[in-house]
């Protein structure tokens, strides 16, 4: 098979992405080779696999003009073709024609993407995670498969999850398995890069902290990602992010001890003893906006060594920080409340005052009301929000809800960087925000914590 990738750069993206030696050669045999081009190829496997990540790394590694499309970003159907067409017209650069970018039709994509890669010898279009795609009709990708049989010089890359029967109404499609890593497979990607052997940010150093080595750090990190794996990677969290993301959470407290100087790290076994109780609690995999007081902080001048250190204890009691708290009000009243209310509920310069209606019926003795009439306008008081609950509302509303109430409310918040203390003895760094100051963005940014 001719015109491979070279095998420095195979070897260079094997280091980069590993344990996915395999797939590596068959997409480069499938999409660099001269001798032949496929129209489609499909790239399948559960999440966090390096499906997305391979793709990117080999085609940024190749001469051949590429476009990676992401699916999530899209919105319908029509923003994924002009998405697409904008995409294809950046990576020809300057020399491609110029297009009209408004597509109604897969035709009418079909017809302009031709127009662009008429000159072109190949081009390569990936669509990652193109299987979720929002308001996707049941012949897109069938259509999308069809188009390289229209476009000779074009291959389509699909990257999906899993494939399922018929879902190209096309034979003949190469398909490639990015399987789950296995043990020793995530243990060997952790290996590669470790956490440094050193205090967190924002934290007061021991004095008389002893140089640690490259040694003790290799010898180290190793067994403590193996105990992670085992004792709670493994059951509850198998996959590569959330492992890394958990031996990010437990290492700081394991090598306390150490920088405390009561332990050495070539002593293991007596840090495992030691810190038993971050493997024997699940703590670390509870994902919460609320952080417990961590015990990196406790000093190990004054304790005993046989002492277990105490467990944070989190109530459901405990309060958010302000700016999440206003923003879980802002959108209860968004939902429990009719559009129509907003202007007398949420606006300064409205009133409640509402014109007495007049009747014709002027004599002060109390009408004695009909038993059905009562019942009717009983019912018609109930309004539908309070029957069917919370509904839904825009994100402009409820943008606008907070802005009436808390547009001059000052407030300040800590961001707790570590868990340690500065110099002065403060915790953490804090910052202090301004309802009026336009803060859309740490708006948005808390609405992602939620």
């Amino acid at each position: 098979m001719a015109a491979i990738l070279p095998d420095e750069l195979l070897s260079s993206l094997n280091e980069s992405i590993r344990c996915r030696e395999l797939q590596h050669q068959q997409i480069a045999c499938l999409l660099t080779s001269d001798l032949f081009s496929i129209p489609n190829l499909v790239l399948h496997g559960t999440e966090a696999t390096g499906k997305s990540l391979t793709i990117n790394a080999l085609l940024s590694a190749i001469d051949t003009p590429s476009a990676i499309i992401q699916s999530k970003e899209c919105i319908t159907t029509r923003h994924l073709l002009e998405r697409t067409l904008t995409k294809v017209q950046e990576a020809l650069g300057d020399t491609s024609p110029s297009v009209d970018g408004r597509c109604e039709s897969i035709s009418a994509f079909v017809v302009q993407l031709q127009r662009l890669l008429e000159d072109q010898k190949k081009f390569i279009l990936a669509f990652d995670n193109i299987d979720r795609q929002r308001e996707a009709a049941s012949t897109l990708l069938p259509a999308l498969a069809r188009s390289g049989e229209l476009i000779p010089n074009l291959s389509t890359v699909f990257i999906i999850t899993s494939p399922r029967p018929h879902l190209f109404h096309k034979p003949g499609i190469p398909h490639i398995h990015f399987p789950p890593y296995t043990r020793s497979e995530l243990l060997n990607i952790i290996s590669s890069s470790p956490l440094p052997l050193a205090p967190p940010p924002f934290t007061t150093p021991q004095p008389n902290l002893p140089a640690f080595t490259q040694a003790d750090l290799d010898y180290l990190w190793p067994r403590f990602t193996t105990a992670v794996h085992d004792s709670l990677a493994q059951p509850a969290s198998n996959t590569l992010p959330s492992f890394r993301t958990l031996c990010a959470r437990l290492w700081p407290p394991f090598i306390a001890p150490i920088l405390a100087g009561h332990y050495t790290p070539r002593e293991f076994s007596k840090l495992m003893v030691r810190n038993r109780h971050l493997f024997q609690s699940e703590d670390a995999l509870k994902i919460s906006l609320i952080q417990p007081p961590s015990t990196t902080t406790t000093t190990f001048q004054n304790r005993p060594h046989t002492s277990k250190p105490s467990h944070p204890s989190t109530s459901l009691t405990s309060p958010l920080p302000p700016l999440p708290t206003t923003l879980l009000l802002t959108a209860y009243l968004a939902s429990h409340t009719l559009p129509k209310h907003d202007s007398h509920l949420f606006s300064k310069h409205s009133t409640l005052r509402r014109k007495r209606r007049r009747t014709g019926n002027t004599s002060l003795a109390p009408r004695t009301p009909n038993k059905k009439t009562h019942v009717a306008n009983t019912a018609r008081k109930i309004s539908r929000i309070q029957m069917l609950g919370a509904q839904a509302f825009p994100l402009e509303r409820m943008l606008a809800i907070y802005s009436a109430l808390f547009r001059d409310y000052d407030y300040e918040y800590d961001y707790v960087y570590g868990d340690g203390q500065d110099e002065e003895g403060r915790r953490g760094k804090k910052k202090k925000w301004m309802g009026n100051a336009g803060g859309e963005a740490e708006i948005l940014m808390q609405f992602r914590t939620l």
